[in-house]
């Protein structure tokens, strides 16, 4: 079995469109994912931010396989922050359930780290919900530490 990352192509959209949807369906079962659906501008429509992904120069997907079947993606931004340096911004990063904890996701990781560096970003960070300890220990194996926490209050009874 060979896990690896590549850069998406119009040719993934499809498949991508549905690991979107997994990933959207799986949100609401994690501790605060249900104000992060909430607030997900494309959550009425995820595939279309991944279809503007492709061609956009300031994003990058890839996506991450197993034998040549794609089963995950990482989308991630790059941007100036306020001295002038570059930074990115891993915006998702999703493998499919059964494809876990075989290296895809690493290999994803990875292959955004690289491009980060090879773009001149000085920095990369994303974003755990509260509580997703394999995501945050994932990020942290990686280097990637927590620099602050998003704090939320429901504003009637929920």
């Amino acid at each position: 079995m060979e896990e690896s990352a590549r850069r998406a192509s119009s040719g993934d959209l499809d498949v991508l469109i549905g690991l979107v949807a997994a990933a959207r369906r799986e949100l609401p079962e994690r501790k605060g994912g249900d104000v992060a659906a909430r607030l997900d501008p494309q959550r009425n429509d995820p595939g279309a931010r991944i279809a503007t992904a492709l061609d956009d120069e300031a994003t990058v997907l890839f996506v991450g396989t197993i034998d040549g079947t794609v089963v995950g993606y990482g989308l991630m931004t790059l941007g100036t922050v306020s001295d002038g340096s570059a930074q990115a911004n891993v915006e998702e990063i999703f493998v499919d359930p059964g494809a876990r904890s075989v290296g895809v996701g690493e290999a994803i990781l990875e292959a955004l780290l690289m491009e980060a560096s090879g773009r001149g970003a000085v920095a990369i960070q994303s974003v755990a919900l509260p509580g997703d300890r394999a995501t945050k220990n994932f990020f942290e194996a990686h280097g990637m530490v927590a620099r602050a926490i998003l704090v939320h209050r429901w504003l009637d009874e929920r």
